[in-house]
């Protein structure tokens, strides 16, 4: 591997890896920035922000798509001989030919207004008021369309799009993976909801957050999420961000309902622990980065919903809710709650296991409609309601539980939903495929998670993007990516529990 000060030397991959990793800390540090924003900041602070994280991104855009840039990739890809060389040059390929072909001014002016737009979100969702959002949104969208007709304007530009997220995998197969997903959990939950199983709420009262936050910081302990390498912090959205030295996550809490809080906290430690399972050897170039959001999905969901929503789980979390919250239901009535089906529920990180995949579909249609110009930004607050009644059979109180819940669009992240699902298909296949070789619920009832944790170090986090989504799945699993997986899964899990 490369060292970082390789700039002068002959070899032309080594100059390449040096200039890789050179750029790869500027967007390192937009990413600090920008969680800072979302956690820290103080609110005045906005204006300096948008201009500060434009600048970062401005500097990054600019030099990767360089022409130098280019002819040391040439040079490079033609001198490769390992898989590792080869890898790196495909990777780096493909990020530099939709560099070179955007403007610099485009993506700083994007840049700067998804940063007006998170601050403009944040003030809206507490207002519920979708109308304040309305011209960021209008903007983001006219921007994103600009931004994939650089890439390639002969192409559909949510398909343009999509691909920032899911570079490896067609938007015909995504879509292919979640109809699947859709014809297996529509019918399960019809049955379910004729079902006369109905668990019950195993908590009453409030539950004040400082004691949640302990709570939860106890489970990221039994977890072994390394606190010299992250932090917990609240956010509006729970999210994860940082490298493999520094992998930071944040929650948000229900006082009414501690498992609110549990369970996206689980979500943000599995992405976290990819980042930083990943190989620090290769930090700052694409060997040492995580495949893509469909993979990065893969590992919050598998944590979340394979680990813990599970009975052994759930077991060790007993305690620790008597300790910090005064309450310790029996561990089936906290199965049956935790694993409890809601399709009354509006709100996407809050929705049970099956459920949330009808959420993503809304949100999938929406922007699909918003990026190909089949759908207006005022018209949005409606098609959510309606789209919400037709898929859960729940009208949204307001535009808070509506078109404002999620930040990714204030982020102009357009194609990013899908990789939800994608991300869970996979975890019930890389699940399946870790428990053939590892008793992962006999180490879960002692609290024990290392064996996972290195299993999927092993055979996932440490390959960073040396191979394409299929490929990678295809050599942890055995198997190709497809839904099967988790179809039986889910079905067999929520048969069982409801009793249909």
């Amino acid at each position: 591997m490369a060292t970082t000060d390789a700039s002068e030397s002959d070899d032309p991959y080594d100059r390449l890896v040096s200039r890789v990793k050179r750029l790869r800390n500027v967007g390192a540090a937009a990413e600090v920035l920008s969680w800072d924003q979302q956690t820290k900041m103080p609110p005045g602070g906005a204006p300096a922000r948008s201009q500060q994280l434009a600048a970062l991104s401005a500097v990054e855009h600019d030099l990767f798509g360089a022409a130098a840039t280019g002819d040391l990739l040439d040079a490079a890809a033609a001198a490769a001989e390992s898989d590792d060389e080869v890898a790196l040059c495909r990777e780096v390929r493909r990020e530099y030919e939709r560099r070179a072909s955007v403007p610099t001014a485009l993506v700083e002016r994007t840049t700067a207004r998804a940063s007006e737009a998170v601050e403009a979100w944040q003030a809206a969702r507490a207002d519920a008021d979708f109308d304040a959002f309305a011209p960021h949104l209008r903007d983001l969208v006219a921007l994103k369309r600009e931004y994939a007709e650089h890439v390639d304007p002969d192409r559909d530009p949510y398909e343009v799009l999509f691909e920032e997220f899911e570079p490896c995998l067609s938007l015909d197969r995504a879509d292919a993976v979640l109809t699947d997903i859709r014809d297996a959990v529509v019918p399960l939950v019809d049955d379910v909801r004729a079902s006369d199983v109905d668990p019950s709420n195993p908590f009453e009262g409030t539950y004040d957050e400082d004691a949640q936050e302990a709570l939860v910081r106890d489970v990221l302990d039994s977890l072994g999420y390394p606190w010299e390498r992250g932090r917990l912090d609240r956010a509006p959205h729970p999210f994860s961000t940082g490298t493999v030295y520094d992998a930071r996550i944040t929650t948000r809490f229900d006082e009414t309902d501690p498992v609110k809080s549990v369970f996206p906290t689980v979500h943000e430690f599995g992405h976290a622990c990819y980042t930083l399972g990943l190989p620090e050897d290769d930090y700052g170039t694409p060997l040492g980065e995580a495949r893509d959001l469909s993979v990065h999905e893969s590992q919050s969901r598998l944590w979340e919903n394979h680990v813990g929503r599970s009975r052994p789980f759930l077991a060790r979390l007993q305690p620790l809710l008597e300790e910090h919250l005064g309450v310790a239901p029996d561990v089936e009535a906290l199965y049956g709650w935790a694993n409890r089906v809601d399709p009354d529920n509006a709100i996407r990180v809050e929705a049970d296991e099956l459920t949330y995949h009808l959420h993503v579909v809304l949100r999938y249609e929406i922007e699909r409609d918003l990026v190909r110009g089949d759908l207006d930004v005022e018209e949005v607050p409606a098609v959510w309601a309606d789209k919400t009644e037709e898929y859960l059979g729940v009208t949204p109180a307001d535009d808070a539980e509506g078109a404002l819940q999620d930040i990714h669009w204030a982020y102009g992240n357009f194609g990013y939903f899908p990789t939800y699902s994608l991300g869970s298909a996979m975890a019930a296949q890389v699940y399946e495929a870790a428990s053939d070789d590892v008793d992962v619920a006999d180490h879960a009832r002692e609290g024990e998670f290392d064996p996972l944790r290195g299993w999927l170090r092993e055979h996932v986090h440490r390959r960073g993007k040396r191979l394409e989504t299929d490929d990678l799945v295809r050599e942890a699993t055995g198997s190709p990516f497809a839904a099967d997986a988790f179809t039986a899964y889910v079905d067999e899990k929520y048969r069982a529990l409801y009793e249909v």
